[in-house]
């Protein structure tokens, strides 16, 4: 017989699987492939100015799709994330600028190179550095797991440069703009097209490019041969046919407004809200539903380990203190990686990524909740729980009736604080492939390179509801008390 203070607990957990079986379900339920991407990664993954996912990449896969009759989901992240997805399972496939290296043909198996591409190292426009060697002693910006990046770093040693990584194109780019980095290094046709947009940077020496190899699609090792064959085959007779060259050419050689909008959709703010209005609107509707959900579950999760925490059982007390030091120790985004990323590899199920982002906050949120519930249950004087027991209530009454009520009160100031945290920790979750708010400002500056006018709308939004949440935060407050 379960006791009836393991029953909330046994529930939680209940709750906590249910969520990844009915994602997987849901997710299984697709009869399509899950493919990733790096969707930052212009003109071969990108979104153009009706929010569609092209690029060179994209029109050669939605070829393939169709030539070979079978659907794709598209699941767009950060690189690293994109690719360890396909290694733990959590997608059939990548495509993202990947280069062919012998390395990962130890964890992928790979198609036939698709564009090869040469690699140049990029300043601040107007710098006086002409050559490599004036790079000594100075630092350059790398994108992790890119091809360019491996370039860059093999010339280190011998050109005497520091290293800073980052995970996206845009942020790297602009780190060089604004002078923290001398240079960065950087695929051709990717810092051509960013140029092209008005990126304030310069290439050096364009005849003179470094070899970074050959791109590729990418599968598990042993897994999905059939997308492997499918790709090849596809690839040879779309060169054969020149529908491979005309991608290629769309994106290289075409004016690049087809796809970023007019200069009045890209040179002032109302031009940027205008025409992303629609997936702004999307991310914001996003970034609402997982905040809703994360307070309300994170709350009552917080609630069952603060009542735990009080609990006249050790082991409760004991647990209830374990949980939350171990989610309150744990980095956001490593608990989001952990969940989305790590425990599908070894529980060898699919985890969605906005059930594996809602875990995440419910997770790390409630533990601190539970620690200030806790604490607000045991700001109320002792003497009121001596006096209910007194009167003849058993201390599960007492609780419910007493302490609860006048510990709530208490706590009011840290809900709202709390509902405020979850609402900027969902920006976390883009590092996941969630498409909130901040996934979706990262979109837009992928095509348009207007960093600063799109993470200005992003911030205003966000002020604006943390301001309304504040607001209810603070009206609820006063009806309380």
């Amino acid at each position: 017989m379960v006791n009836r203070r393991m029953k909330p607990i046994l529930l939680v957990m209940a709750f906590f699987l249910g969520l990844i079986a009915f994602g997987n379900r849901a997710s299984a339920a697709e009869p399509n492939y899950v493919i990733s991407t790096d969707a930052t990664y212009a003109p071969f993954d990108f979104q153009d100015k009706n929010n569609q996912y092209i690029g060179i990449d994209q029109d050669i896969l939605k070829e393939v799709a169709k030539r070979n009759h079978f659907t794709y989901t598209l699941k767009p992240m950060a690189f690293n994330s994109a690719a360890q997805m396909v290694a733990n399972g959590q997608a059939d496939g990548i495509i993202a600028g990947m280069a062919i290296t012998d390395e990962r043909k130890q964890v992928y198996d790979v198609s036939d190179p698709y564009y090869n591409t040469g690699v140049a190292w990029i300043t601040k426009k107007g710098s006086k550095l002409t050559s490599l060697s004036d790079l000594k002693g100075k630092t350059v910006a790398l994108k992790s797991g890119t091809a360019a990046a491996n370039y860059g770093l093999s010339l280190q040693s011998k050109y005497g440069f520091k290293v800073k990584y980052f995970n996206d194109t845009d942020t790297m780019y602009n780190d060089v703009v604004n002078g923290n980095s001398a240079a960065t290094f950087e695929d051709m046709p990717v810092i051509q097209y960013a140029i092209k947009n008005g990126l304030k940077l310069q290439v050096q020496n364009a005849n003179d490019l470094g070899n970074a190899g050959a791109y590729g699609f990418f599968v598990k090792k042993g897994q999905n041969p059939q997308l492997i064959k499918a790709f090849n085959s596809t690839l040879k007779e779309m060169k054969a046919d020149g529908s491979y060259q005309k991608i290629v050419n769309k994106y290289l050689k075409s004016d690049q407004k087809t796809f970023t909008g007019s200069a009045s959709d890209n040179d002032s703010t109302w031009g940027i809200l205008k025409s992303n209005k629609k997936s702004i609107w999307n991310g914001l509707v996003e970034t609402i539903k997982l905040t809703i959900f994360a307070i309300i579950l994170a709350s009552l999760w917080g609630l069952i380990l603060g009542v735990m925490g009080v609990s006249q059982s050790k082991f409760l007390r004991g647990l209830s203190t374990t949980i939350i030091y171990t989610f309150r120790g744990l980095p956001l985004m490593v608990l989001a990686f952990f969940i989305y990323i790590g425990l599908p590899g070894v529980l060898h199920t699919k985890v969605p990524a906005f059930t594996a982002g809602l875990l995440t906050l419910i997770l790390n949120e409630g533990a601190y909740t539970g620690a200030f519930v806790r604490g607000g249950f045991e700001a109320v004087n002792v003497g009121q729980m001596e006096a209910a027991r007194s009167l003849g209530l058993p201390y599960g009454k007492a609780m419910a009736k007493v302490i609860v009520p006048q510990g709530l009160k208490i706590m009011v100031p840290s809900f709202v604080n709390q509902f405020i945290i979850t609402l900027k920790d969902t920006s976390i979750l883009s590092a996941i492939g969630i498409l909130e708010l901040t996934q979706t400002g990262t979109l837009i500056v992928a095509r348009n390179s207007q960093g600063f006018r799109v993470w200005a709308i992003v911030g205003v939004i966000y002020l604006i509801l943390i301001t309304l949440l504040t607001w209810l935060s603070n009206w609820l407050e006063k009806r309380l008390n």
